[in-house]
């Protein structure tokens, strides 16, 4: 019987890891789900849904083999999982300010008590060294409706940072 497992995969980035790790899988009749991959500084990293009809050992042996070769660490976790259970975001946040420790943890604390449910945030810092800039994308759903994250990011932006809020028409006729 198959499962549904998440595989993670994380090291300095170089060509081939995806051709490689999606060949190992395939060839010993792994499916794949939803993936995200992408570069982090000089690493990179990949987290997919993959179903296997063995244990997490197992699937462990398929993935251990090609990682060790490029120099990757793996993860492999149980998850109960299904396809197209997917969440649609309705919201995109933009937030951007002078990089400072605290801005992922204050913004995302905000949202969290405003009721933002985050599907996907990819951060990253720009500038210069001199005047860094720490810039995030989120992308969530609004289970408390957009007016209370507007509230939100409207006491966030008084602590130094910018930040825009557009709805994302999920709905398209």
């Amino acid at each position: 019987m198959a499962h549904w497992y998440i595989v993670s995969v994380v090291g300095k980035d170089r060509s081939g890891i995806v051709a490689h790790l999606s060949s190992a899988l395939f060839e010993n009749g792994c499916d794949l789900g939803e993936a995200s991959m992408m570069r982090l500084g000089d690493c990179f990293t990949i987290m997919m849904m993959v179903r296997h009809d063995g244990n997490t050992h197992s699937l462990l042996q398929v993935v251990q083999p090609v990682a060790e070769s490029m120099g990757l660490h793996v993860h492999v976790d149980k998850v109960d999982a299904h396809l197209h259970r997917h969440l649609e975001p309705d919201v995109h946040i933009t937030v951007h300010g002078a990089d400072r420790p605290g801005i992922v943890a204050q913004v995302t604390g905000a949202l969290c008590e405003a009721g933002l449910n985050i599907v996907n945030l990819e951060s990253d810092v720009g500038g210069s060294d001199a005047k860094p800039i720490y810039v995030m994308h989120i992308d969530g759903i609004a289970t408390a409706g957009v007016p209370a994250l507007e509230s939100a990011l409207a006491i966030v932006s008084k602590q130094g940072v910018q930040a825009k809020l557009n709805p994302i028409e999920i709905m398209i006729a």
